[in-house]
């Protein structure tokens, strides 16, 4: 490394969260123009940007120094929390810096602040480089509240903690108190012999962010920016000041500039990225994992083909041919690429959700396409039977780590993640993965508004007119709306609002936890990254996000909540329910038939898993567009989509949950698909080698998978070379498609295709390819979508009863869903509380009991504690029997009058009115009767 004058050792950016509000990519280019060939980040008590900073450096041929700024204590009192900086040398340094961050915030917050607690450095000291923390540290407290003994003291502690390492951190920042600390800083540095560092805190890149950073802290703290009361900790001077600038703040000190450079020689972390680290799946003795895997997935497949076929048909030895030689080449390719535990683990957590009721998803994403999957019992979809290519989700030319995603009742979903920490390691090896939310446009604008003192009213009508787009920006905002851009442009507060929010939107606004992210690692996690918690937050999260895990090699397992199977598992529920009611009436009933047509005999309950893929009536109510809470095919578009295509079988529902997005809407492939399906226009196959792919979509390339196909056929890729060249298609990389477009006309020629046809299918393919969905995730999802309509079909009131409780706290959907029911032929009966559960349950084959959980004002808390006093001690007589009965405390005068006002307590006394009024006399008799009890005399 050249020898620079000066290199920023103590740096916060917008991952501090509240202290910084530095972007990496605009630090490393004002590094790189001011000629520093190092720089460290050093964020307050984490290392979220520890890989996005690593990675930018070094692309930008910056030396990264990792770093922190922790805050270190001997007591549990946060007031006395002192700074400390800390500089990783090498990994093991990196790796105690982790240990250390993690165990202040799992066993050291004090407050909300996480701590490190002074005797944890005597074993986690080694690799570290320690600065003293300038006026905040301990050293700078002491000196400065005139407790000269104790700063010695802290001296040489530090000093025996990181010996060799310890420089006493010096800053000209302005702030009040610095030049006293740096008086007896120096002393104590001739005293000791200890050198002696400059550094500047940097917050913010330029001298003119200092008032947007202001601003940040403003919105953090709830302060009115021009509030002359609030504290003001920073100043003006904490910017990315140039070397020169630094040399010349201290030039009578010049050691502090040069020992900023030996600190950067001694940092020297490199990290190894494209190195995978896999959890460990527990085998028996004696086994392999590979073998384990093999015997494992050949099992599972027998046990699928004995549902798919006829065993015992001389017809099935050729029928299994096809799955045999597909599974065969599934394992070799994840076995050689390592994989095997991964599929083992999916399955073991998976088959567990489903042996503890919590239901489980047929696939998701590309992952539905493989054979070994569908054999682990991972998804529920035959991909030979639909098409679905293994090289989408694992590309043997590829090297990336496999990537499942899964969903799970949402009321299960947490219940799934807890047996995967306690089978695989604890909390030591396994953690859901940190996200991080933003100062999003709509939310930043409010935020400006309010610290610049606005009115309320002022702020809420420019809020309201940046459009509610997903991922919408102010610029865009203003592009879009011509209101805005007006106010923008002719009045000042607006302008001036909008300008300083425009500058802090996109920021790193606070840590949460990713929905369904989760890491399990072959090591303790602090080995790659330090972990993260809230105070008093269940569970610990990575300090790095879903990318940045996957970047030093970790996989993420998602864990992903759908709603939707919450209604089917409802709906099963109330359909075997009330199977079982029936049968023990009268000795009929049978869950796999409507409520109208039970049949007498002891048939299954109903496995959702088993209905045929075929029914008429399924077909009819979706070609009706009755999809009115179909999964998939509600909305208003997609029904009119529906009543245009008039789908016939299983896969144009795939097609459909494909087609309804807005490339193939807005392309002319809708309108095409149609024509042809419906035989007004002829399909073309482009060659007639391609029929067979492009059958099913009637010559229209839709899929992915299509393009891949086409490659194969015509051009004599491997479906690998396939799946790169669809990734090349989607990324438009000119100089790639170049490359591509003369291996594919070369590849076709060479099998008798003429070269113009050639290119003009290739054409083709680049143009849809743009377009093409994934199959896979679509033949996922059109199979929730046909399960819903098929529940919808035969068992209407035990659905739109799951329906409707799932959005109780909905009251706008509730409306929707009523008028659905009506619509159906069900009638609602009315609320009722001695009638009625929490949630909406079927009263018979066509009446729905409403829900008490549906009244507004009514809690859920309450509602639950008066109906466990019904069930174990009988129906209410009347009001004042209830509210004898129930726990008052709970169940208070406003959930008894938002139950009157429903109607539900209606039938405990002649008129509604009638009840109301003697609302207050029911409850002193309660309260009465309460005292009575309690003192003995009842």
């Amino acid at each position: 490394m050249s020898s620079p004058s000066f290199v920023h050792l103590h740096l916060h950016t917008e991952y501090s969260l509240v202290d910084g509000i530095i972007r990496i990519p605009a630090l490393i280019e004002n590094v790189r123009n001011a000629g520093m060939p190092a720089v460290a980040v050093t964020d307050q008590g984490n290392l979220f940007a520890v890989v996005k900073f690593y990675r930018a450096a070094v692309a930008a041929g910056i030396k990264p120094i990792i770093g922190a700024d922790v805050r270190i204590s001997d007591r549990d009192d946060q007031r006395h929390a002192s700074r400390l900086v800390l500089l990783c040398q090498n990994t093991q340094g990196y790796q105690n810096l982790s240990r250390l961050v993690s165990k202040s915030y799992t066993s050291g917050q004090l407050g909300d602040i996480p701590v490190i607690h002074t005797d944890w450095l005597k074993n986690a000291s080694a690799g570290l480089i320690a600065l003293s923390g300038g006026r905040e540290g301990s050293i700078g407290r002491a000196l400065i509240e005139g407790r000269p003994q104790e700063a010695r003291d802290w001296c040489q502690r530090l000093h025996a903690l990181f010996p060799d390492c310890f420089y006493l951190e010096l800053s000209r920042t302005g702030k009040e108190g610095e030049a006293m600390y740096e008086e007896g800083a120096l002393a104590l540095a001739v005293e000791n012999n200890l050198p002696v560092v400059a550094t500047n805190e940097v917050c913010f890149v330029l001298p003119d962010d200092f008032d947007v950073h202001e601003a940040r802290v403003c919105i953090f703290e709830g302060n009115m920016l021009a509030d002359p009361r609030r504290a003001r900790r920073f100043s003006g001077e904490q910017y990315l000041r140039t070397p020169r600038e630094m040399a010349e703040c201290f030039a009578d000190i010049p050691e502090a500039i040069e020992n900023t450079v030996e600190i950067a020689r001694r940092c020297n972390v490199a990290f190894r990225f494209g190195d995978n680290h896999l959890p460990d799946f527990p085998v028996s003795e004696g086994t392999s994992l590979d073998i384990w895997f093999k015997e494992q997935s050949r099992q599972g497949l027998e046990g699928r083909l004995a549902k798919l076929f006829n065993v015992e048909s001389p017809d099935f030895p050729t029928q299994r041919i096809p799955y045999d030689e597909r599974l065969k080449t599934e394992l070799d390719v994840i076995i050689r690429m390592g994989y095997s535990g991964y599929f083992l683990i999916v399955s073991d957590f998976i088959r567990w959700a489903r042996e503890n009721g919590v239901p489980v998803g047929p696939g998701r994403g590309s992952g539905a396409g493989s054979l070994a999957a569908f054999a682990l019992e991972i998804t529920d979809l035959d991909p030979i039977r639909y098409d679905l290519l293994f090289e989408r989700f694992l590309n043997p030319e590829r090297v990336s780590l496999p990537d499942f995603d899964v969903d799970f009742c949402m009321e299960g979903r947490d219940r799934v993640i807890e047996y995967v920490t306690k089978r695989y390691g604890g909390s030591e090896l396994v953690a859901q993965i940190i996200t991080f939310g933003t100062m999003a446009a709509k939310a930043v604008v409010r935020d400006v508004g309010r610290i610049l003192g606005h009115p309320y009213g002022f702020v809420d009508q420019i809020a309201k007119l940046i459009p509610f787009d997903l991922g919408i920006t102010l610029e865009k905002a203003l592009e879009q709306e011509e209101m805005l851009r007006q106010r923008y442009e002719n009045e000042e507060d607006v302008r001036a609002l909008i300008d300083l929010a425009k500058r802090l939107e996109g920021l790193a606004r606070n840590a949460g936890r990713h929905a369904g992210g989760v890491v399990i690692a072959p090591r303790p996690l602090t080995e790659f990254m330090p972990l993260y918690c809230e105070k008093g937050a269940a569970g610990v999260v990575t300090q790095l996000d879903k990318d940045d895990v996957e970047s030093v090699g970790l996989v993420k397992f998602d864990f992903l909540g759908l709603r939707t199977l919450t209604i089917i598992n409802w709906t099963i529920q109330n359909i075997n329910r009330f199977a079982l009611q029936t049968a023990s009436r009268n000795g009929r009933g049978s869950a796999g038939d409507s409520e109208e047509e039970t049949d007498a005999g002891n048939q299954p309950l109903l496995d959702i898993t088993t209905i045929p893929l075929d029914d008429k009536k399924t077909f009819e109510l979706i070609k009706q567009g009755a999809t009115n809470a179909v999964f998939q095919l509600e909305s208003r578009g997609m029904r009119d989509l529906i009543r245009r295509l008039q789908p016939d079988d299983f896969e144009d529902i795939i097609a459909l949950v494909a087609l309804f997005r807005p490339g193939p809407l807005q392309s002319g492939m809708v309108d095409d698909f149609i024509e042809r399906k419906h035989g007004r226009a002829k399909a073309s196959y482009l060659h007639s080698e391609l029929e067979p792919a492009l059958k099913p979509t009637y010559g229209v390339i839709l899929y992915q998978e299509q393009v891949m196909q086409i490659a194969r056929v015509l051009a004599g890729y491997t479906l690998g070379g396939a799946d790169l060249l669809r990734r090349a298609m989607g990324k438009k990389k000119a100089s790639e498609m170049a490359k591509q477009r003369s291996v594919f006309v070369s590849g076709a020629k060479a099998r008798g295709v003429d070269e113009d046809q050639a290119s003009h299918i290739f054409d083709l393919m680049e143009k849809f390819a743009g377009y093409g969905f994934n199959k896979s995730h679509s033949a996922a999802y059109a199979l929730i979508a046909y399960q819903t309509a098929w529940l919808k079909a035969h068992h209407p009131a035990a659905f739109m009863a799951a329906v409707l409780s799932g959005d109780m706290d909905k009251t706008d959907k509730v409306v929707i869903s009523i008028d659905e029911c009506r619509r159906m032929g069900l009638a609602i009966l009315p609320p009722d509380i001695n009638q009625c559960r929490f949630e909406f349950t079927v009263h018979d084959a066509k009446t729905i009991r409403y829900g008490l959980g549906a009244i507004k004002g009514a809690g859920e808390a309450a509602l639950k504690s008066m109906l466990m006093v019904r069930d174990e001690h009988g129906p209410f007589t009347d009001l004042f029997d209830l509210c004898r009965r129930i726990d008052t405390r709970k169940m208070n005068r406003r959930v008894l009058e938002a139950l009157i006002r429903a109607g539900a307590l209606d039938g405990l006394g002649p008129t509604r009115t009638a009840i109301f009024n003697s609302l207050d006399a029911a409850i002193r008799a309660a309260e009465q009767n309460n005292r009575a009890q309690s003192t003995g005399q009842a």
